[in-house]
């Protein structure tokens, strides 16, 4: 096309009758070549390929990278995005990956997840990794699964559902073993996950557990006081709970864990000041 829009543009200027001479040749090859550096200045811009046109791919490769830059953004991907995508998921703008193999993810989200093209395009910036599920082996049961759980609004562009949406079943499951062990029935433990899906992004050594037993031990709370207030596993235990806990605990007050957690520092540490 850019060699017919350059004959076009040079008709006026040359007669078709005779050979072209070199220098009427000469517009064509620019033509061409500013088509290009256009490419591969978007390409830059968008930080898909360098700046320095040495370090550019071939012509041939290019056009594959453009075909799956124009796949994402009919789904709605916007140029500030590719950064991200870039970063995080180079393989996605490699001349060698068959960018139709993310056709069943975008289908799954906007079919079986019910997302909007706009909650789709979030989803997937938050955990871009999502593209490269398999949906009959990942998503798929995931999604069911959740569901069960009485989990909501798993279409909502947040980090949190992108998260878990890609996360197999098993590791979800030892979520709930893990609450269903330190005492909680099923339906508990199933009313935890649904009122916050942000639990199965915890680690149970590293995170739920260390908490558990600080409350336990430490605080020498009841299990009947997690159950009331479940979102006392959200709070960060180095930077929230175990300071307030021993500032209370030089205070010689006792109050529950939510006026204890959700209150800012500001109300907080004025309330009871040091």
């Amino acid at each position: 096309m850019a060699v017919i829009a350059s004959l076009h543009h040079l008709q006026p200027l040359s007669s078709f009758s005779s050979p072209p001479s070199p220098s009427s040749s000469k517009p064509l090859y620019l033509k061409f070549q500013t088509s290009h550096r256009e490419n591969l200045r978007h390409l830059s811009s968008l930080g898909i390929v360098p700046q320095n046109p040495r370090l550019a791919p071939p012509a041939n490769d290019l056009s594959v990278i453009l075909s799956a830059v124009n796949l994402l953004k009919s789904k709605g991907i916007s140029d500030e995005d590719f950064p991200r995508l870039v970063f995080l998921c180079p393989q996605l703008f490699s001349p060698t990956f068959d960018i139709s193999k993310l056709d069943p993810v975008f289908d799954f989200l906007t079919g079986e997840l019910g997302a909007s093209a706009e909650e789709s395009r979030g989803l997937i910036v938050n955990c871009p990794n999502i593209l490269f599920s398999d949906v009959e082996y990942c998503l798929r049961p995931t999604l069911v699964y959740l569901k069960e759980l009485g989990v909501r609004n798993l279409n909502r562009a947040s980090k949190t559902n992108a998260h878990v949406l890609n996360t197999r079943v098993e590791k979800l499951r030892a979520k709930m073993r893990f609450l269903k062990s330190i005492g909680f029935e099923h339906e508990e433990a199933a009313r935890v996950c649904g009122r916050i899906p942000a639990i199965f992004g915890y680690s149970v050594e590293d995170n739920l557990r260390p908490k558990f037993e600080f409350l336990v031990y430490d605080m020498e709370r009841e299990l009947e006081e997690l159950k009331k207030f479940p979102q006392y596993f959200a709070f960060s235990l180095g930077k929230r709970i175990r300071p307030r806990h021993w500032h209370l605990k030089k205070k010689k007050v006792r109050v529950s864990l939510s006026r204890m957690l959700m209150w800012g520092d500001q109300k907080f540490y004025s309330k009871w000041k040091p």
